[in-house]
């Protein structure tokens, strides 16, 4: 990596600096600038009202329960993927992409059609007094298919620049398959499985389209915090919705530290393997 030395170089650093500056940096500071700007005293009466905290509370929930299940899929996923040659192999690889593909709008729409009451598996869920449209499991079905390839894009490549020998080498001193996967595999894999917990993690608080199409944005029942936001920029009440978004801006911010650290260990464990 070579520094800049011609005009266009320094010039074309500073486009990207302004861009920044002027795309991420300013809304960042005006969130927080709206948000402090009745005071502290109206800031933590935001941050108290019933409906702020209930939405809080659901939207760690979502996170809470989407985050071991998209992790346990991504682990199973990436690992039939990198260690078995099978009929169908590069078609499931495709399909993990899926709800890269699929617009979150939609996807909350065909999960509203297939489990809610008019649709045949929701009439049997709510003929048994299971509600899943309009409440909170939808809002985690649906959250949980909008992160699904996460984990298991980020643990691929990862998988397959180590290869199988260590696992093979475990497999022939008579290791079982548990023992091979805690032992071998996770401590190669860790950093980068982190990594994806973290982004997972990110997307599942964040995710606003599928949600808004499942939840049916009941105040005090089905509202996360980017529902929130919106709802409460609808009904005019700028200083709570600019304390709601404040709140993801601090989620994201931390959420950003954490994947930078991930990012820079998974290039160090990267590096000493192939110093190896």
């Amino acid at each position: 990596m070579k520094k800049p030395v011609y005009w266009h170089q320094w010039l074309l650093i500073g486009l990207g600096l302004a861009t920044v500056t002027l795309l991420l940096l300013v809304p960042l500071a005006l969130i927080f600038t709206k948000a402090l700007s009745g005071g502290l005293g109206l800031l933590w009466s935001n941050l108290s009202e019933d409906y702020m905290l209930h939405a809080i509370m659901l939207t760690l929930l979502v996170a809470v329960i989407t985050v071991p299940i998209n992790l346990v899929f991504g682990i199973c996923l990436a690992w039939c993927v990198t260690h078995y040659d099978f009929r169908g192999r590069r078609l499931l690889s495709t399909l993990i992409d899926i709800p890269y593909a699929v617009s979150p709008v939609v996807a909350g729409l065909c999960y509203l059609v297939i489990y809610g009451v008019e649709g045949v598996v929701g009439q049997w869920f709510y003929d048994r007094d299971i509600q899943l449209m309009f409440a909170w499991p939808g809002i985690i079905m649906v959250t949980v298919f909008v992160t699904a390839p996460y984990v298991a894009r980020i643990l691929i490549p990862t998988m397959q620049s180590q290869g199988t020998e260590e696992e093979t080498a475990a497999l022939t001193l008579g290791a079982s398959g548990w023992q091979i996967f805690r032992h071998v595999t996770l401590p190669n894999i860790k950093w980068a499985l982190l990594y994806g917990v973290v982004v997972t993690n990110a997307r599942a608080v964040g995710e606003f389209g599928a949600v808004s199409v499942v939840s049916g944005t009941i105040m005090n029942q089905t509202l996360t915090l980017p529902l929130l936001v919106d709802q409460l920029n609808n009904d005019y009440k700028t200083a709570a919705a600019f304390t709601a978004a404040a709140l993801l801006a601090c989620m994201a911010l931390l959420t950003l530290l954490l994947k930078t650290f991930m990012e820079w260990r998974q290039r160090q464990a990267m590096l000493k393997a192939e110093a190896q």
